[in-house]
């Protein structure tokens, strides 16, 4: 038995991928084929929409007539407000505020306007990535930003919050974030 047989075999079944990062589901024969691609980000490298974009282009190399769906995955880090905002039809808003080390930044996060809620990631404000390695002590770090961003937040409509704690320059408990909603701390 040939290649070509064989997937003319297994073109009328219904297969299921699995990595670590994702799940592709492949349903249905050579025409017709649905395609379902949800994979997560790889860390500094490529979003999830984009990967799920590149593979999706590699499907319609070898079977043009597929339909492909890619839907964003996160795991609450890196890639969450991109995913959850376009996989739940919102959109993205970027705010400057107060970085960890008390420096200005661009941090973007996430707006559901059905349900009036806001996608938050801490590390974009407050984020280790943010802070040179010889400068890394949580002693001089702050969630500052992160309560900016949920000020902005509030102010644009959000009355509901996700926020993603990963990736964190900071260990103040959060305390840099409720200053930031003018919260005094004697």
């Amino acid at each position: 038995e040939n290649e070509e047989d064989t997937v003319k075999e297994l073109a009328d079944t219904v297969t299921f991928t699995n990595s670590e990062d994702g799940i592709a589901i492949i349903k249905g024969g050579l025409s017709g084929m649905k395609v379902v691609i949800a994979i997560d980000s790889f860390k500094g490298s490529i979003s999830s929409p984009d990967a799920g974009a590149a593979i999706r282009e590699g499907i319609h190399r070898v079977f043009p007539d597929a339909e492909v769906f890619v839907r964003p995955l996160a795991d609450g880090g890196e890639g969450t407000v991109e995913a959850l905002a376009i996989g739940m039809h919102g959109r993205i808003r970027t705010v400057t505020v107060t970085g960890p080390l008390g420096t200005p930044v661009e941090a973007a996060y996430g707006i559901l306007d059905d349900s009036k809620t806001a996608i938050i990631e801490m590390s974009a404000a407050a984020g280790i990535t943010l802070v040179d390695e010889p400068n890394r002590n949580p002693l001089y770090t702050t969630t500052y930003g992160v309560g900016e961003l949920i000020r902005d937040a509030i102010v644009n409509g959000c009355r509901n919050f996700i926020v993603g704690i990963g990736g964190s320059a900071t260990n103040d408990g959060g305390i840099g974030m409720l200053q930031a909603s003018d919260m005094n701390f004697g």
